[in-house]
């Protein structure tokens, strides 16, 4: 494994990928970047957390930037810090679903967004030609910590007209919580707290770093929370990756709602308060477009990537956005994926609804994924996609990120990985069988 260098930043195994070199020479960039403006950054728990966060505030420092440490948050309150404190810029450090021993920069522009194509090249284009504006002992920045973030990131979210603590609190729900011993291990149950839960039992909820399990809020990794829910009677269950981004959900009998249903029952209850398009990504789930058609909206389709998502929401003016890996952009708050916001807008319309989660989950059609990917192995990316496209040139086509096919019946996509040289290709049907029948019928033609 070799560091991997995108658009958004850097990752990789921290001691061996990632160390002290390469983190100094991206954040001097980025701050360099920045002008040597104002950067907030925030971590979550990993154990290398706080030694590549003294690294990247000392770089930051020594080209003139001003820091705002915020300790352990998830990293929606980094993007909240952005804009509170009229930043110029912002720096996760998180791995996001990765595991342990794992660490990343995630870098964020001024609008507290994810760095978008242009501006992460500059970047990185700093940073591979050694390219920093290095100050003199009387112009390098200050740093200063703020530990008031999170508050403000739960109190923005009480403060939305559609959040009613006080009809919640009548519902007396019951709330389990695995933070996979993250950054949202305290400001998740608190937010609850806060959103009128009666109670809330607590599962990994120590961020110490060790995560307990595959961080990645997957079925195959979710077995104790679902447990868990039963066992304690609890009325809903919520999972977060790392970095409390990513939002999973349990209901009352220990049945995952599935992550592409996060984002669907979030636009649902933001719909029916506010009209207006929905944007997720081309490889999100089809009962995207059947929740919008439900509130006569259009859903529109982006690239992969949260930032694409983003610009599309913008484009189109969008009230609500997401990915179907669980991340809901509530553009009220910020523009990026944010856990928190999911929770509390899937409690309200669970109260809204004066329904229990498994009878809300069974009114939204139900589809199946299937995940695979090819080795190109020689291949040509683009000679696949074109060959593909005269094949089905009598179905839907979208080109916009790699090559998605829509049928009757479900959906093929088709992507060149950005970090492997492999083809990922995802499909959607009614059953498995069926989306794993598209998927192969698909496959079968790559390797012709």
């Amino acid at each position: 494994m070799s560091l991997m260098i995108s658009v958004s930043g850097i990752r990789g195994i921290f001691g061996t990928d990632l160390h002290p070199e390469n983190l100094t020479r991206f954040a001097a960039a980025y701050g360099s970047w920045t002008g040597g403006g104002k950067v907030v950054i925030g971590r979550d728990s990993r154990v290398t957390g706080a030694l590549c966060e003294s690294v990247v505030s000392a770089a930051l420092q020594s080209v003139g930037c001003d820091v705002i440490k915020l300790g352990v948050v998830p990293t929606p309150t980094v993007a909240m810090g952005v804009l509170r404190h009229h930043a110029d810029g912002g720096i996760v450090i998180s791995a996001s679903h990765n595991p342990a021993e794992w660490n990343a920069l995630k870098l964020l522009n001024e609008k507290s967004e994810f760095l978008d194509d242009a501006q992460g090249r500059e970047v990185i284009k700093r940073a591979e030609e050694g390219s920093f504006n290095y100050k003199t002992y009387e112009y390098t920045g200050s740093e200063f910590m703020d530990e008031t973030l999170s508050r403000h990131h739960i109190e923005a979210i009480l403060d939305q007209h559609y959040i009613k603590p006080e009809e919640i609190r009548s519902r007396k729900f019951k709330v389990a919580v695995d933070a996979v011993n993250g950054a949202g291990s305290y400001i998740i149950p608190e937010l609850l707290y806060e959103l009128g839960a009666a109670e809330v039992v607590e599962l990994n909820c120590t961020p110490d770093g060790r995560f307990p399990h595959n961080p990645e809020p997957l079925p195959e990794h979710l077995e104790d929370i679902c447990h868990l829910v039963k066992q304690e009677q609890c009325d809903l269950g919520v999972v977060v990756d790392p970095d409390a981004d990513r939002l999973a959900l349990v209901d009352e009998n220990g049945r995952l709602f599935g992550e592409e249903y996060t984002i669907a029952a979030a636009s649902d209850f933001m719909l029916a308060r506010k009209k207006g398009p929905t944007v997720v990504n081309l490889s999100s789930s089809r009962v995207n477009e059947d929740v919008a058609g439900r509130h006569g909206v259009t859903c529109y389709r982006s690239a992969v990537g949260e930032i694409n998502v983003v610009k599309e929401m913008q484009q189109r003016e969008a009230v609500i956005g997401g990915e179907g890996n669980g991340g809901v952009i509530n553009p009220d708050l910020h523009y990026g994926r944010d856990a928190l916001a999911g929770i509390a807008m899937i409690l309200q319309h669970l109260a809204d609804l004066n329904t229990s989660a498994s009878a809300y989950r069974d009114t939204l059609p139900h589809y199946e994924m299937s995940k695979n990917k090819i080795e190109l192995k020689g291949l040509d990316p683009d000679e696949v996609i074109t060959r593909l496209k005269d094949h089905y040139s009598g179905e839907q086509l979208s080109t916009v990120d790699g090559l998605k096919i829509d049928f009757e019946e479900g959906w093929v996509h088709l992507r060149k990985s950005n970090t492997e040289p492999i083809m990922r290709v995802y499909s959607e049907a009614a059953d498995t069988d069926r989306a794993n029948e598209l998927a192969r019928s698909v496959m079968k033609l790559i390797s012709a």
